[in-house]
């Protein structure tokens, strides 16, 4: 059976690195399902669908094979319009089992990122993470990342936005970002992404 660590965690907090890095120290797959949702809203954005239209959403999201590698689902307005697409109940069914299947898809196991993870998509899961950090921090990271990428914005915009997609995320009817109650918190202020690799793979290798 394959090994399942579930990794939660609002915006900002490191959840991507932490998976990244930690699938490929432990050998094992990494899915970003929050990648899955981004592909999702892409192609709404791509066919003009209304982002209040939760059926073409869902139509959009049943469709779905495969994970758009587009560099541009990692856009602030892709990454907004995730947020509003993974409200809807139908479009959060109909790619229930699509996240299954990639994170059964590995004989070895798999790290899954996302914000449901440990609470709804795996939670039989056999290590599950809530991994945060303070709001300050997380938007700090955040307009570091886009001011990498040379996109123009401001610490105090990425931190309303964040706040609001926060709320989005906390609030939504279905599936709210809330840790599952058997989860190891994980707060990653102040911390480097390898002490934090390293704690999470020794409470996974330790077990």
């Amino acid at each position: 059976m394959t090994k399942i660590v579930a990794i939660d965690g609002p915006a900002g907090s490191g959840k991507s690195s932490v998976a990244k890095a930690l699938a490929k120290a432990l050998g094992f797959l990494h899915v970003d399902t929050g990648a899955i949702y981004r592909s999702v809203a892409y192609e709404a954005l791509q066919q003009d669908v209304s982002l209040d239209d939760e059926q073409a959403l869902a139509k959009i999201a049943l469709g779905l094979q495969e994970i758009n590698p587009s560099p541009e689902i990692r856009s602030e307005q892709v990454s907004q319009a995730a947020s509003k697409v993974s409200q809807y109940p139908a479009v959060r069914t109909n790619l229930l089992e699509l996240q299954r299947r990639f994170g059964r898809a590995s004989k070895t196991g798999a790290v899954l990122e996302g914000r449901d993870i440990g609470t709804v998509v795996f939670p039989d899961a056999e290590y599950k993470f809530f991994v945060t950090a303070s709001a300050e921090e997380r938007a700090k990271r955040r307009f570091l990342e886009l001011e990498s990428k040379s996109i123009k914005t401001t610490y105090e915009d990425v931190l309303k936005e964040q706040d609001e997609r926060d709320k989005r995320d906390e609030t939504r009817s279905v599936s709210p970002l809330i840790p599952a109650q058997d989860a190891v918190l994980v707060d990653t202020t102040g911390m480097s992404l390898d002490e934090v690799v390293r704690k999470i793979k020794q409470m996974v290798i330790g077990s």
